[in-house]
């Protein structure tokens, strides 16, 4: 097991309508015996577990994991402490929900994740965008980079594009006046979080439809495996 180097998961673990508005967006693409990677605290995995059935996630980090033993413990929730490319067998959906920017060699997780979907599945990828935004918070938590759609547009042997939008449009505004204003901060304190997910969040969810999901902090792409 490894060691994650950030704390942020505790302060992001209350954002719960951001939480469920990922899901919304992404809960057609969720099937039967789907796998979440870097599950951290369970904060996304408690919006659909109980919906689809074969539940399996992972996480590597030794005191999270542990976490997620606890927190499921009385749930069908298969719980793994190892990397996509040690995990047998094959999913239907599987999850980067914030952790493809963690990996250092991104591109070849991405074909990895895909050689573990049937065809016909799904892999759902969630990151931070713009390159511009990256601050010392995102270097403290060991984020190698931030995205830009442009990385998510590229040939796929075995992959097609069903979805690459932005979403969070507020939270684009947020983050960057954070970063002008408060240059020296390495962590939002949990009333910031607060602030960002219970009054910005509803609002960037017409935001960022009447936007046409042109604009946002966050990216997020759905990959469907064709063969």
């Amino acid at each position: 097991m490894e060691k994650y180097p950030g704390k942020e998961l505790e302060i992001f673990d209350k954002a719960i309508i951001f939480q469920k508005y990922i899901y919304f967006l992404t809960k057609k693409f969720l099937k039967n015996k789907s796998l979440e990677v870097g599950a951290g605290l369970g904060s996304f995995t408690r919006n659909y577990f109980k919906e689809i059935d074969d539940v399996s996630i992972t996480e590597i980090d030794k005191n999270n994991f542990e976490i997620l033993r606890d927190k499921f413990k009385n749930e069908k929730i298969n719980i793994f402490s190892e990397k996509i490319q040690k995990i047998e067998g094959k999913f239907e959906t599987i999850i980067y929900l914030n952790v493809l920017e963690h990996i250092e060699n991104d591109l070849k997780e991405i074909d990895d994740a895909l050689s573990k979907i049937n065809k016909g599945g799904y892999l759902i990828i969630v990151v931070p965008a713009h390159q511009r935004l990256y601050t010392n918070f995102d270097k403290e938590i060991g984020h190698f980079r931030r995205y830009e759609k442009k990385f998510f547009k590229r040939n796929y042997k075995n992959a097609d594009i069903k979805k690459l939008i932005h979403v969070d449009a507020m939270g684009y505004f947020l983050y960057f006046l954070n970063k002008i204003i408060f240059s020296k901060e390495t962590y939002p304190s949990s009333f910031k979080v607060q602030v960002w997910d219970k009054i910005f969040t509803p609002i960037t969810i017409l935001v960022d439809f009447v936007l046409g999901y042109r604009f946002g902090k966050n990216i997020l792409c759905v990959l469907k495996k064709t063969k």
